[in-house]
């Protein structure tokens, strides 16, 4: 069974959850062990070799954050060597950023910090009671910038995870990266809950950028609700749920 399948993942699972649903789907699908008790005149090492659960190769192109929901692209069979293919396609992304506060993960999983005390909240809201004020600020994000990736994330620091080593109580040492912003348009707006679709390319943290936009606002900001609407040319009104997925439905995989 080879090709790739959408799947509109739901927020607090892992990717690798995700991937291990439609594992076991594919495996009680092909496995035909009450077809074949029904034989006989079979030795043992054959009726072994008859019901052994078929190996099903399934892979995904690109982490999602388990507080995120949205598209993923997933790759089955020979498709699996494909991965990096798509894991390097453009990304679009509903985002809400909630000003005000911090979070050491960038996210609402981290402990939130206050940085707006009841003397400045009033301020810091007359400041930015207009959406052009905000959008002047989030032009100077478009295009090439330079981005430092969260300290909680999965990219490797001295052959270690970043995020183990942030769960440990120490500060990963992590390198900016060049990333592209294509587009950052605001779709909704009332202090402290900031909504955008961000274009990005890929290897971009949303969270970093939710970061720097607060920062950049004098308000502090994190990211507190994502969902991936597109990968390159995929969008996420093609993906199925994963309680839709079934063997059935696996077999016309899509194929490119």
């Amino acid at each position: 069974m080879d090709g790739i399948l959408l799947i509109d993942k739901p927020k607090d699972w892992t990717s690798h959850d995700v991937v291990a649903r439609v594992r076991r789907v594919l495996r009680q699908s092909d496995s035909q062990k009450s077809t074949v008790k029904s034989q006989k005149g079979l030795t043992t090492s054959d009726y072994r070799l008859a019901t052994r659960t078929p190996k099903v190769r399934v892979g995904h192109t690109g982490t999602l954050d388990p507080l995120a929901s949205g598209l993923m692209i997933l790759v089955l069979g020979s498709y699996t060597k494909r991965a990096a293919e798509f894991s390097k396609l453009d990304k679009t992304y509903e985002c809400e950023l909630t000003l005000g506060a911090t979070s050491p993960t960038g996210d609402a999983e981290g402990p939130i910090t206050s940085t707006s005390d009841k003397h400045n909240l009033n301020r810091i809201q007359r400041s930015l009671n207009s959406v052009p004020k905000i959008t002047e600020v989030l032009k100077t994000f478009i295009g090439e910038i330079k981005q430092i990736p969260p300290a909680y994330s999965a990219i490797k620091v001295g052959g270690q995870r970043a995020y183990k080593l942030a769960r440990a109580g120490k500060k990963p040492k992590l390198k900016p990266r060049q990333v592209t912003v294509y587009r950052l348009q605001i779709t909704d707006y009332k202090y402290p809950k900031l909504k955008l679709v961000a274009e990005v390319s890929s290897g971009t943290y949303i969270r970093s950028l939710a970061e720097d936009i607060g920062q950049k606002l004098g308000t502090g900001a994190y990211l507190s609700a994502l969902r991936r609407t597109k990968v390159g040319s995929f969008d996420i009104k093609n993906a199925k749920n994963l309680d839709e997925v079934e063997g059935d439905s696996l077999r016309l995989l899509a194929k490119i």
